[in-house]
């Protein structure tokens, strides 16, 4: 296949990527919002939508964490990538038809290390690099989301527990707005500078960038407005999970998880750690029901949702370790990896109409919610 044909497919293949990782990853900033009602699911989107795309233009750290720090640029091709790309793809597409909020980051980091290992050996892997900026991030950022969300939840409660409800419920649903427009500001400046940092990483492996160069701003444009569409098409299924599934989300609760969620991630864009933005603010939520009441946690939904987060990154290498041997065998292996991977996305496509989740569920019983806000007791 001509070099330059292959890093076109691998481009559009990397804004493929990036459009699944908005609508799986639009219930971080929403899920929230939308089960207290402090936006409506569609508004909710499209704000979304557009601060994704804002946040896309605020930092490169990660992609050049991406593009020069998970394998050795100089030692693949425009192929492992792609074949690594696929398999971020697949995993992508399985858990969001089943609603697990996985690690779409991690999806992408399991299929560029399966690829690169498999058809470049170990010395292609930047081992020590993952350490440090993606599996200790992938551990601290939601135990520190969740334990912030925990503490502020507690006190909202404690400090809120002898006013009026409706004003109390009132006045965070307006802090909401405001937090969830952070958590998608965030989300585009983290997730969005991955696929910056593949498409970069594709320049530079075929010889059209030098070792270590920057995002072009045509690849920023791309990758943001990939992201921004992905999440405003975001369907309900993670959603529903998030915002209704892991526990009862009330307005304080909300304020707080979406807060701490924010603030975790905009610190580690800013350090270049490629964590999981899923991970951060499903932490969040978890410590905002915490902070609430111990019982408040649906700990089966809690522990599926930790499962898929333990397998993702291997079992998106396996599938990435597979597509790239077989597309850096030549022109026919390309081929072959791009119609499996067209072929399992339709296939899931086909099956998610058969059982569809509206984004509107999440918030179709919000004013139907009767339940008291916790006493101290309960609180602490």
């Amino acid at each position: 296949m001509d070099p330059s044909l292959l890093v076109i497919v691998v481009i559009v293949t990397a804004l493929a990527f990036d459009f699944t990782n908005g609508f799986h990853d639009t219930a971080n900033a929403m899920a929230t919002s939308i089960a207290t009602g402090a936006l409506r699911p569609r508004v909710a989107v499209a704000l979304a939508a557009v601060l994704n795309l804002v946040g896309a233009f605020l930092s490169v750290e990660v992609a050049k964490t991406i593009s020069g720090g998970i394998v050795d640029e100089t030692r693949i091709s425009p192929a492992i990538v792609f074949g690594g790309l696929i398999g971020a793809i697949v995993w992508n597409l399985v858990t969001w038809y089943l609603g697990l909020p996985s690690s779409s980051s991690h999806a992408l980091f399991g299929g560029l290390i399966g690829a690169a290992w498999i058809a470049s050996g170990t010395g292609a892997v930047h081992f020590g690099k993952i350490v440090e900026k993606v599996l200790v991030p992938a551990v601290a950022s939601p135990l520190v989301a969740g334990l912030i969300a925990m503490l502020a939840t507690a006190l909202t409660y404690r400090l809120t527990r002898s006013a009026d409800r409706r004003v109390v419920t009132k006045g965070f649903r307006i802090g909401q707005v405001v937090s969830a427009g952070l958590v998608s500001l965030a989300h585009g400046t983290n997730d969005a500078q991955k696929t910056m940092g593949v498409i970069t990483l594709t320049l530079i492996s075929s010889g059209m960038l030098h070792a270590g160069a920057a995002p072009p701003t045509w690849v920023i444009i791309s990758a943001g407005t990939a992201i921004a569409l992905g999440t405003y098409f975001g369907g309900g299924r993670i959603t529903h999970t998030l915002g209704k599934g892991l526990t009862t989300i009330e307005s304080p609760q909300g304020f707080a998880a979406q807060t701490s969620a924010a603030t975790v991630i905009l610190a580690s864009s800013h350090l270049g750690f490629a964590l999981s933005t899923t991970h951060v603010s499903s932490g969040g939520i978890l410590g905002s029901g915490l902070g609430r009441r111990l019982t408040a946690i649906r700990w089966s939904v809690a522990g599926r949702m930790a499962l898929a987060w333990v397998v993702t990154l291997p079992a998106a290498a396996v599938v990435g370790a597979l597509a790239g041997r077989t597309a850096s065998a030549g022109a026919v292996g390309v081929v072959v990896v791009a119609v499996v991977g067209v072929a399992v996305a339709a296939g899931i496509y086909v099956a998610s109409r058969r059982r569809p989740v509206a984004i509107e569920a999440v918030s179709e019983d919000v004013a139907l919610k009767t339940e008291p806000l916790p006493t101290a007791q309960a609180a602490a």
